[in-house]
C-alpha cells in the first residue's frame, strides 16, 4: 500500500491538519534511512570517547598536579558547557583557525576529508563530550575497587600496570557499567544535536522534511518514534551486557532444604 491507497482506504483527502498517511509512508521510511547515520554518529563516538576517558580518568586520579589538573579542567569544560556551544565552536571555529592555511596548494579545509565533511566535526564534539564525562565516571569507579583486590594482586608480584590491566580497570568498568549505560543512551539522543551542523541523521532528515513539506507534528512525532525506538532496543542491549559481565552478582538459586536432606 502506497501513500495514495492510504487515502483512499481512510477514505480522506490530505489537508493542514494531521496526516496519518504522510507520517506512515512518507515520514517514517525517510528516518529508517537516516538510523546507519545515527549509528554511525553514536558507535564511533562512543567507542573513540570510552577509550579517550580512560587516560583522563588516570590523570584525574593521579597526585601529580601536572595530570590531575588539565584533567579536571577538561571534565570541567565539557561538563560545564551545553554540547551544542561545543559543536558550534568546533565546527565554525575551526573554520576560522584554519581558513588561511593550505596544504599542497588547496585550502586545508578542502584538501583534508576529516575538515571537510561536518559529520566528522560532529563525531569529533561528541567524543570529547563523552570523554569528559566518561572520565569523571571511570574516576570515581577506579577509586571504588576495593583496596584488598588491588593488594592480592601485588602479593602475586603484579607490576603496576599489569594489576590496573586485569584487576583495576575491569573491576572498574563492572561498577560503573549501569552510569555508564545511561551515558550511552544520552549520547544516542544527543546525536541530534549534529543536525545543527547540516548531518542528515534521524532528527536531521526530520527537519528536511519539514522545511520540504511544511508539516511539522508529523515529522517531529515520527523522530520521536523512531528515538524511543532505538532507545528501547540500545537499552535491551546493555542490559543484557550489564547481566553478562556481572554474573557474580547475581542471586543463587535457593535449593529446598527438604531437597538437600538425603534419606
Amino acid at each position: 500500500m502506497d501513500i495514495a491507497s492510504c487515502y483512499a482506504f481512510l477514505h480522506f483527502e490530505p489537508g493542514p491538519g494531521f496526516d496519518w498517511c504522510f507520517l506512515l509512508w512518507t515520514v517514517i521510511p525517510a528516518l529508517i534511512k537516516a538510523i546507519p547515520v545515527t549509528f554511525f554518529l553514536l558507535i564511533v563516538s562512543g567507542v573513540l570517547g570510552n577509550l579517550a576517558a580512560i587516560p583522563v580518568a588516570l590523570a584525574r586520579v593521579s597526585r601529580n598536579p601536572i595530570l590531575w589538573m588539565p584533567s579536571y579542567a577538561f571534565i570541567l569544560l565539557m561538563r560545564g558547557t551545553p554540547l551544542l556551544v561545543q559543536i558550534y565552536l568546533i565546527y565554525y571555529g575551526l573554520g576560522q583557525v584554519f581558513g588561511e592555511t593550505t596544504l599542497f596548494g588547496k585550502p586545508l579545509m578542502r584538501a583534508v576529508p576529516f575538515l571537510r565533511d561536518a559529520i566528522y566535526y560532529a563525531v569529533f564534539a561528541l567524543t570529547l563530550n563523552t570523554a569528559g564525562y566518561t572520565g569523571e565516571i571511570l574516576r570515581g569507579a577506579i577509586l571504588a575497587v576495593p583496596h584488598g583486590e588491588i593488594e592480592a594482586g601485588k602479593a602475586f608480584g603484579m607490576s603496576k600496570f599489569k594489576i590496573f590491566r586485569r584487576i583495576t580497570l575491569p573491576r572498574a568498568i563492572r561498577i560503573c557499567l549501569p552510569t555508564m549505560s545511561t551515558e550511552a543512551i544520552l549520547l544516542l539522543k544527543a546525536t541530534a544535536l549534529a543536525s545543527t551542523v547540516t548531518v542528515y541523521e534521524v532528527l536531521g532528515m526530520a527537519q528536511f522534511i519539514r522545511q520540504q513539506s511544511f508539516r511539522t507534528y508529523e515529522t517531529l512525532i515520527g523522530a520521536g518514534i523512531v528515538y524511543i525506538v532505538l532507545v528501547f532496543i540500545l537499552t535491551r542491549i546493555l542490559n543484557w551486557l550489564e547481566r553478562y559481565l556481572n554474573k557474580d552478582r547475581e542471586r543463587p538459586v535457593s535449593i529446598p532444604l527438604a531437597q538437600t536432606v538425603k534419606p
